[in-house]
């Protein structure tokens, strides 16, 4: 009896511990969660502010999110959806008598994940945010629609690229935005005689300088990746991240060719004029917003069908084991190198709304731009479209909230913060790519038919 005891006793003892080790990390970014968004000091009580967000009513609510933090947390100390899920529903069985609505029903949670339905719900889901997208406009000021053009669409297409570049292929890229530079500056080049010192012998509208500056970045792409891309790693970061600075300075101070610091002015809006119909985007952010919504789609659409595809494929195994996949052979170079002209035709294709919507100048295109957008992409979940589109939202709207609450040099401890944390308790990101999953059908699954009675083998039986 005594020897049960003392193994019980034992063995509790490392899980306590293990338990205290799980709860510790929650609990440290709960306090500080706690401190860093409650109320502000000042001079004379530089303690008050930590003790109104440390002893206030509030603190409950960060308790709470501590607590299903502690109960989603896996063996391997990760957090998940599920797990999030999961804890939630154990904090609020107990309550299920008070709100019998809030709480599904497990039949209903099985009959909801019938292959039919979830194939249904997938299909829907796209739809569903489309509409919520459209309407999100309509909902806030001319102020946060400026936002939703210049930090959340422009970015989503420039994250869409360069997930291309990180999460598909798996290649780190730290220039980025100097396909994003070549875009805008080719658009300005092709559209206005007056916008840079060095223009074109001819005039275009904006939407047909599309093909020049996507072409102008792809080949940029091409002309950078093809004797780099054979590196890797550290070495790849250190190449892109240099030509990533010369395209900045050259913008800088090629002053006889791009004005140099002074920046670009005078490009036209984007217009379209048919027989019958003319009509100028001009610089209301509203038509710019739902420019940039359909472009969005039209580049989730393809980028899931190019996924899809051999070339996606190849990707995908350069990804995971570029040796194994030259071992298979997966043409590896050729693979990378169409990722990169790929990301930077997208990247020139946002130059050029870019350009055509507002004054720019090589301050614009810096390292601090790549950063953030390789930020959003790392952030959302690299290798997932819609986790990085996910990403540009919280973060870039973020940003936006904080700018009438924290003053400006306070507003990147909360960035920060968000971060880090993210990178603590998710580090695949906020919506991971999927591991394993199966191509994407044309149509429903098909549910394999029940198996029949086994049929005896007649050389068996003979």
């Amino acid at each position: 009896m005594r020897a049960t005891v003392g193994a019980s006793r034992s063995g509790a003892a490392p899980a306590a511990r293990a338990g205290a080790r799980a709860a510790t990390g929650p609990c440290v970014l709960g306090l500080l969660a706690a401190i860093v968004t409650g109320p502000r000091g000042d001079g004379d009580h530089p303690w008050r502010g930590v003790e109104r967000s440390v002893l206030g009513p509030r603190i409950a609510v960060f308790a709470v999110l501590v607590a299903l933090l502690v109960g989603a947390r896996t063996p391997a100390g990760r957090v998940s959806l599920a797990g999030l899920a999961a804890a939630a529903r154990r904090r609020l069985t107990p309550l299920a008598p008070l709100a019998p609505l809030a709480l599904v029903p497990a039949g209903a949670r099985a009959d909801a994940r019938a292959p039919g339905r979830a194939w249904t719900a997938r299909r829907a889901g796209p739809g569903a945010a489309l509409v919520l997208a459209a309407l999100a406009p309509l909902a806030v000021s001319r102020a946060g629609q400026q936002s939703m053009v210049n930090d959340i669409g422009l970015y989503a297409l420039l994250a869409l690229g360069l997930n291309v570049v990180v999460g598909c292929a798996g290649l780190l890229d730290l220039g980025y935005v100097a396909f994003f530079a070549i875009g805008a500056y080719t658009t300005a080049y092709v559209t206005s005689p007056t916008a840079m010192p060095w223009h074109a012998p001819f005039t275009v509208n904006p939407f047909l300088a599309v093909p020049f500056a996507v072409a102008a970045a792809a080949l940029a792409g091409v002309v950078l990746g093809g004797p780099t891309l054979r590196l890797g790693g550290d070495y790849l970061a250190i190449v892109t991240l240099g030509f990533g600075e010369i395209v900045q300075l050259l913008a800088n101070n090629a002053g006889g060719i791009t004005g140099g610091a002074r920046g670009v002015f005078g490009v036209p809006p984007l217009s379209v004029s048919l027989p019958g119909l003319h009509y100028a985007w001009g610089l209301a952010p509203l038509p710019y917003y739902y420019l940039l919504l359909g472009l969005v789609t039209v580049v989730m659409v393809v980028f899931g069908r190019l996924e899809a595809a051999p070339l996606g494929r190849a990707w995908a195994a350069v990804r995971e084991d570029e040796f194994a996949a030259g071992l298979t052979g997966v043409r590896t170079v050729r693979a990378k190198l169409a990722a990169f002209a790929i990301g930077a035709s997208v990247s020139g294709f946002a130059g050029v709304l870019y350009a055509s919507k507002q004054f720019f100048n090589p301050d614009s295109f810096s390292l601090q731009a790549s950063i953030l957008v390789l930020t959003l992409v790392v952030f959302g979940g690299r290798g997932n479209r819609w986790g990085v589109l996910l990403g540009v939202v919280v973060l870039q709207g973020l940003a936006y909230a904080l700018r009438g609450i924290v003053p400006p040099p306070d507003r990147y401890i909360y960035f920060g913060a968000v971060i880090v944390a993210m990178m603590a308790l998710r580090p695949a990101g906020l919506v991971p790519a999927p591991v394993g999953r199966a191509l994407p059908r044309s149509g429903p699954p098909v549910v394999p038919a029940q198996p029949g009675p086994a049929v005896p083998d007649p050389a068996v039986t003979t």
